[in-house]
């Protein structure tokens, strides 16, 4: 039961030293104010106000935010509890004040006392030491080591206990790795290029009633021997898919069976002995066998797509094409331009391989993306080639999306990409990476609302993929929700020190003006990037902190590099943007306007160019990029 908010003294005490008072809406330590934002606040006053009881995530959402709303409660809740948390030095897995009850809520485990009720204090040494801001170090190796555990707990909830919703109506399927048991290794490629077309297949089948787990995801369960019920649990998945492969010369033998997570039942099982030449319609049969298995099992039915039409592709182009997706998921430079040379031999053999020629465009645009190429020629390539696919079959959903990046990216045709971003969700709702990238085409057009929510669904289809988590904190830092993109980049920092998207968290650290925090986490990543990216980030990092000696400094060094190397322009423009330097910046970012960089889809969103929103010359640019206002 909820107390009686008259029963509740005014000020209550804590621990040794610390006292809540809710009259002046302070948390006070020895005596001297604690500076704590008003939703941790909130949320430390009604654990204080029930002290030893369970109080509900649902009912921290309704105090804070009032019933119904929508909003991103728990990443808020979570980042509001780390706050608390480190206001009060409390560790999570030895809590003295607060502690979680995984899945439910938290409760306030300290004993609470009005102030005449508080024992006397033993005489101190000396003077209370100053309060400290919060963002400032407090340079002790045991809170930097429950910091670092924090971290990892909130990776963790974040990826494994918070469960992902399928949509109303629909049901989750995860399709496992199917094993390879040819005992050959070198097959791995075949096993698990037979996963990611049975995802496809099966995705397609029933588009409203059933989504299919992105390939990323079931990946973490390969040669797992984790209980359905708990991979079900982590992967947000009903139902689950588990098959093996063995292959020789010219024929496949496929056994797949279909078991219900939460109580191991199987509703369906089979095994086929096919030639290699008809795989692709076997993945057909068993993707049509499955679906009807689980809506016999729901007591539904539904209507269902068919495979694509076209005749089936040459045996040897689609083992290419099983390798080209093998080294394309792996996702390195290398691993990409193998990926798009395995394609290449593949539409070479057979011409009329639509999904092939998607797969192609797919590699040739993330190689535009990641510069592992002369872009211009890699984006040339990849339209021809995303095309291709449609005009060989227009209902591949991949096609569509390889199609909206290049629009987006490099047309700056905001209108098509949406309509193929769109096409590509409708045709294959479980295609995670349409959801993923159709979320950053609404951020870049400050429509964050939508993208967080598009982001949302991406989740969903790929509960455990880094990239779109590290992207989700991308859309927040956009959106000037900095607390909230630091909680959700930490935690992806926290599993993958390694992961490239998760150094805009210098940038995040910088806006909420964290500069020791964000020339420290720049530190960290300057043997991994290359000079010119350290140079422009130290400048406007140095920049926005109000270092200018320093900041100019950085920008000799950048230029000093210019002389030994082309540079591209943003970095330039990065830099002068550190120090507002108008004249600069914006001579620069028409520089990079006419390199047609990758920089120019983030000026409406930017924070780095929130200085200059006002300047004529940087609406015609945002105009010239369609977006404008």
């Amino acid at each position: 039961m909820s107390p009686d908010p008259a029963s509740v003294p005014p000020s209550i005490r804590f621990g040794k030293e610390l006292e809540l008072d809710r009259s002046a809406y302070q948390l006070r330590r020895s005596g001297r104010p604690v500076k704590l934002e008003r939703i941790p606040l909130e949320i430390l006053l009604l654990l204080t106000e029930r002290p030893g009881q369970l109080v509900s995530r649902e009912q921290i959402a309704e105090r804070i935010w009032g019933k119904g709303a929508f909003l991103d409660v728990d990443n808020s809740i979570n980042g509001a509890v780390r706050k608390i948390r480190q206001v009060l030095e409390d560790d999570p897995e030895q809590p003295r004040f607060i502690q979680t009850i995984t899945g439910r809520g938290y409760r306030f485990v300290a004993p609470v006392l009005a102030p005449a009720d508080t024992p006397p204090e033993e005489p101190r040494a000396g003077p209370p030491a100053p309060d400290r801001p919060r963002r400032q170090s407090r340079g002790r190796l045991w809170l930097a080591g429950a910091l670092a555990l924090t971290l990892l707990l909130a990776a963790i909830v974040w990826f494994r206990e918070r469960r992902p919703d399928p949509p109303p109506g629909r049901v989750m399927l995860a399709v496992l790795p199917f094993q390879n048991l040819t005992g050959d290794e070198g097959q791995e490629y075949f096993s698990d290029g037979l996963t990611e077309e049975m995802i496809t297949q099966v995705g397609r089948r029933d588009p409203a009633g059933l989504g299919v787990i992105a390939r990323a995801s079931v990946m973490h369960f390969k040669h797992t021997q984790d209980p359905p019920e708990r991979i079900g649990r982590e992967l947000g998945a009903q139902y689950l898919l588990l098959g093996s492969v063995r292959r020789d010369a010219s024929r496949v033998r496929v056994a797949a069976e279909l078991i219900r997570a939460r109580d191991h039942a199987r509703l369906w099982a089979h095994q086929y002995d096919r030639q290699l030449s008809g795989l692709l319609t076997l993945q057909d049969e068993i993707a049509s066998e499955i679906t009807d298995a689980i809506q016999s099992s729901l007591g539904t039915s539904g209507p269902t797509r068919g495979a694509a039409a076209g005749p089936a592709p040459a045996s040897d182009a689609y083992d290419l094409y099983l390798r080209g997706q093998y080294f394309l998921n792996k996702r390195t430079d290398g691993d990409i331009r193998a990926a798009a040379s395995f394609f290449e031999q593949a539409v070479q053999r057979d011409s009329g391989f639509a999904r092939a020629w998607a797969a192609l465009a797919a590699a040739d645009v993330l190689g535009a993306v990641y510069s592992i190429g002369p872009p211009q020629e890699l984006v040339a390539r990849a339209r021809a080639a995303a095309v291709e696919a449609l005009a060989q079959d227009p209902s591949l959903a991949e096609a569509h999306t390889a199609l909206a990046l290049i629009v987006q990216n490099h047309d700056w045709d905001w209108e098509m990409a949406e309509r193929e971003f769109r096409q590509a969700i409708v045709l294959n709702p479980s295609y995670a990476t349409a959801h993923h990238w159709y979320a950053e085409h609404l951020m870049w057009q400050g429509r964050f609302d939508e993208a967080l929510r598009e982001s949302e669904r991406a989740r969903q289809l790929d509960p455990l993929s880094l990239i779109i988590a590290a992207d989700n904190g991308a859309i927040l830092y956009f959106a000037r929700r900095y607390d909230q993109a630091i909680d959700r980049l930490r935690a992806v920092h926290a599993v993958d020190r390694t992961l490239s998207r998760t150094q805009l968290l210098v940038a995040v650290y910088a806006e909420d003006r964290m500069f020791d925090q964000a020339l420290a986490e720049e530190e960290r990543w300057r043997p991994i990037v290359a000079a010119p990216i350290h140079w422009s980030t130290l400048a406007y990092v140095y920049g926005r902190a109000g270092r200018t000696a320093e900041a100019r400094h950085a920008i000799q060094e950048l230029l000093r590099v210019s002389e030994r190397e082309p540079l591209q322009a943003r970095v330039f423009a990065w830099g002068y943007a550190g120090v507002g330097d108008t004249a600069q910046t914006l001579a620069w970012l028409e520089k990079a306007y006419a390199e047609h960089s990758g920089e120019m889809v983030s000026l409406k969103v930017s924070p780095a160019y929130d200085f200059l929103r006002e300047d004529p010359r940087f609406q015609r640019l945002l105009e010239r990029v369609g977006l404008g206002r």
